[in-house]
């Protein structure tokens, strides 16, 4: 049987002819080439990066903030202030011409010429967006400062010339096997790298100046530019491993001497910068509050003001009482750190003094503030609504009973909404009660002590039993030489094999 297309190689000819036939005509060519294909890959799966809030999916626009963005700007160098200026511009409409103007004056002392493009080309389109004139008299109008091509070619002809005076330096270097001088050489790549914004090649070259680290100095030196570089990148897990290598180094944490409060403190506002991103609030906020207030000045990563907002925000969204008054309202360092926020600061305290009313009425008086900072604005909704449980926790856990109205009135809400997050949080597991809707009254379950102690107890002793009876197995096992042997991998012979009790070997019988 022949099919009739010449050369078919089908694999179902051998069925009948009119299948073959079909196969041939009729299929599309591309289910063809899948079918005839035979055994296919598995799919390839595009992993999600880290953090899933990037700052791309936030589509919102702060229009009434009271930022002043000359003294918000003035607190960070480098790229951090670029971003940060760009992420004003991007959700504050208000702010967009000014941020945009102040970070491309920015870029005129660095050498990324590609970002200064990229901002010239917004300002430009926000110009033209707010103005009914023509592109050209709008420029003019809004005092937009001309593209610099002048500046631009003579910028990437200056960091052309340096990056090879820096390649050859490094390579005559290697050439002398001089490690101190190469850890350097790779260092000033990496700096030049990072001044143009190119942050893959900047890592590249912090990385690789781990090999000619010759002391404890040098390995904090290499971890603390790999985490600058992967901050930016938003490489979280990588900021967490090198912050870790750091911590580990024992000059670190055995002296206590100036300049290694500095590093600490920059290691634990790294680490709680990337559990923040990662929504690890109270790991988060347990290494800001170990940051040192004389020792926090790194404009290249965050600002004091910064330590204190993350810092406090995730305190109040993760520690219960207690540990908000031990670690933040007495602690005599963090304290420092508050006079800087001094609403928050009132917001912690009517928190713990439980005046919940005038404490989330600050709070939202401070949002459009915190929706213009880049790291904490994906979690402000979360932080919030954990800062509103815990409030609607606290207030309810000495009463057995509590009228809804009044804690409507204390919570600035209406009585069906707070029905809702109420029922919510008895779902959720945590508030033990029952709602009285008729009557609109909140009810304790009552929990009989005793019995939960005696279930308890039991538990504990079923737990304690199943854990001796396989101590004494093992035991068992082990006297009698019992063994079970892994499954042999591919191309090794022999398969799994396990000795019986009653063949031991002849000695131990």
């Amino acid at each position: 049987m022949v099919c009739e297309r010449d050369g078919c190689s089908s694999p179902i000819r051998h069925l009948s002819r009119n299948l073959c036939v079909y196969f041939c005509r009729v299929m599309p060519l591309p289910m063809q080439m899948f079918v005839q294909q035979g055994p296919v890959e598995p799919m390839q799966v595009d992993v999600q990066p880290e953090g899933n809030d990037s700052q791309e999916d936030l589509v919102y626009a702060v229009e009434n903030p009271s930022l002043d963005l000359e003294a918000y700007a003035v607190c960070y160098t480098g790229l951090a202030k670029v971003n940060r200026l760009l992420f004003v511009a991007k959700h504050c409409p208000p702010y967009k011409t000014e941020a945009l103007r102040m970070a491309l004056a920015y870029t005129l002392s660095t050498y990324n010429t590609q970002m200064y493009q990229l901002i010239h080309r917004k300002l430009a389109e926000a110009v033209s967006n707010i103005s009914v004139l023509p592109d050209a008299v709008a420029g003019v109008v809004h005092n937009v400062p001309p593209l610099d091509t002048a500046w631009i070619e003579s910028t990437n002809k200056k960091a052309a010339l340096k990056l090879e005076k820096l390649d050859t330096d490094l390579k005559n270097y290697k050439s002398n096997s001089i490690k101190e001088s190469i850890r350097r050489g790779h260092d000033d790549l990496g700096d030049h790298y990072l001044d143009q914004g190119d942050l893959s090649n900047a890592l590249k070259c912090y990385s690789r100046s781990r090999d000619y680290c010759t002391s404890a100095k040098h390995v904090v030196n290499m971890c603390l530019n790999v985490i600058k570089v992967s901050i930016h990148l938003q490489n979280w897990s990588h900021v967490l491993s090198y912050v870790n290598k750091a911590e580990a180094t024992p000059e670190i944490s055995e002296k206590e001497s100036k300049d290694n409060l500095m590093i600490i403190t920059k290691l634990k506002c790294a680490a709680g910068l990337a559990e923040l991103a990662t929504k690890k609030y109270k790991q988060a906020a347990k290494y800001f509050l170990q940051a040192s207030f004389d020792n926090c000045d790194f404009p290249d990563l965050l600002s004091s003001n910064n330590v204190a907002m993350y810092g406090g925000l995730c305190a109040l969204a993760s520690f219960d009482r207690q540990e908000l008054q031990k670690n933040v309202i007495s602690s005599s360092s963090f304290k420092l750190f508050l006079e800087l926020e001094p609403q928050l600061r009132d917001i912690i305290f009517m928190f713990y003094e439980s005046k919940y009313a005038s404490c989330l009425k600050l709070l939202d008086e401070l949002k459009d503030n915190l929706l213009l900072d880049m790291y904490l604005a994906p979690h402000i909704n979360t932080l919030y609504s954990q800062i509103r449980n815990r409030a609607l926790i606290q207030y309810f856990s000495p009463y057995v009973s509590a009228d809804m109205r009044k804690m409507a009135v204390s919570f600035n809400t209406t009585v069906p909404d707070l029905e809702d997050e109420l029922m919510q949080l008895i779902l959720d597991g945590q508030i033990n009660a029952r709602i009285d809707s008729h009557n609109k009254i909140l009810y304790a379950r009552d929990v009989d002590q005793r019995s939960s102690t005696f279930e308890k107890s039991l538990a504990m002793g079923h737990a304690f039993q199943r854990r001796t009876k396989a101590l004494i197995l093992r035991a068992a096992m082990l006297r009698n030489n019992i063994q079970v042997k892994s499954p042999p991998r591919e191309g090794t012979s022999g398969g799994d094999t396990t000795s019986p009790a009653g063949s031991a070997s002849p000695s131990t019988r």
